[in-house]
């Protein structure tokens, strides 16, 4: 989160700075990109979620809400965005249609923390405070089934090859099927894990840790067996994040730094940054990834 209102692009293998996206009045929540990483959507505390031209800079669209939008995201095409938060309500935009209103459902008791497209099955996923992850059929904008969590949700994503649905939920580490949304793995950790991320080849996942824990951790998928530990952040870990090649991943803090680093326990590269920020990341291929 950007308390500056400012994401930042960046270079997926360097970590350098590409650009800054100029224009939100409030701190940033959310941050995704389309698959060809043309596009940017964000999500703020300005009541406003944004699509921008991630080449200009520019941007091409400004949605209104009734309140701070905690998460955003693309469609495969990246014709649409669906958008949800504070205000408890899903929201889907067509692009091509910029001024027509938009879809809404309701269904979450709190704060929506998190919502994907999953177009593999025709769904979307929204996951918030009220400890459950929703399905919606994106044809009818029905609910189809829920999954339950022991705590308030904290992050919920889809695995890169879209097998597997991760969230997290106070100290534990949620593997949906996606395929027929029963539980694969579940895990409790010995910390809060605000964010979880599966390897691409299924075999470990990475997780961020909370409250005066500051370390990453390494688990292995099938067992749940911790096998590295890392250690460099000065502050609540909130957002980790495998490469779409598994051979490094991004961590972001809540202490103006964030980090690429690879399994063998190496800093690739710190990224220093001047605000809070580091609650999400997300690549588009290797090339390019925003977070915040």
């Amino acid at each position: 989160m950007f308390p500056d209102g400012n994401p930042m692009l960046r270079d997926g293998q360097t970590g350098d700075w590409i650009g800054t996206f100029l224009g939100h009045k409030g701190a940033v929540w959310s941050a995704r990109l389309t698959k060809d990483a043309s596009k940017a959507v964000t999500g703020s505390a300005d009541f406003t979620a944004k699509v921008w031209d991630t080449f200009t800079g520019d941007a091409l669209h400004s949605f209104s809400h009734g309140h701070i939008i905690r998460s955003a995201d693309f469609s495969d095409d990246g014709t649409r965005i669906v958008t949800g938060g504070v205000e408890k309500k899903l929201r889907i935009f067509d692009l091509y249609r910029p001024d027509a209103p938009p879809l809404e459902a309701d269904g979450h008791a709190g704060t929506i923390k998190s919502v994907a497209f999953d177009e593999r099955r025709n769904v979307i996923l929204s996951a918030g405070e009220d400890k459950v992850i929703r399905v919606w059929d994106l044809r009818t904008f029905k609910q189809v089934t829920t999954l339950d969590a022991d705590d308030a949700i904290t992050s919920m994503n889809l695995s890169s090859d879209g097998k597997y649905i991760t969230s997290t939920a106070g100290s534990h580490a949620y593997f949906w099927d996606a395929s027929n949304y029963h539980l694969a793995k579940s895990y409790v950790t010995q910390h809060d894990v605000p964010s979880v991320s599966l390897h691409p080849d299924h075999s470990r996942f990475v997780a961020g840790s909370m409250g005066t824990d500051l370390w990453v951790r390494i688990y292995d998928f099938e067992t749940g067996k911790e096998l590295e530990v890392y250690k460099g952040h000065h502050g609540a870990i909130h957002t980790v994040s495998y490469s779409p090649d598994g051979e490094i991943y991004a961590t972001g803090s809540g202490w103006h730094d964030k980090a690429l680093a690879d399994d063998s326990r190496q800093v690739v590269r710190p990224l220093a940054e001047q605000s809070e920020g580091g609650r999400e990341w997300q690549w588009a291929g290797l090339s390019r990834w925003v977070g915040l």
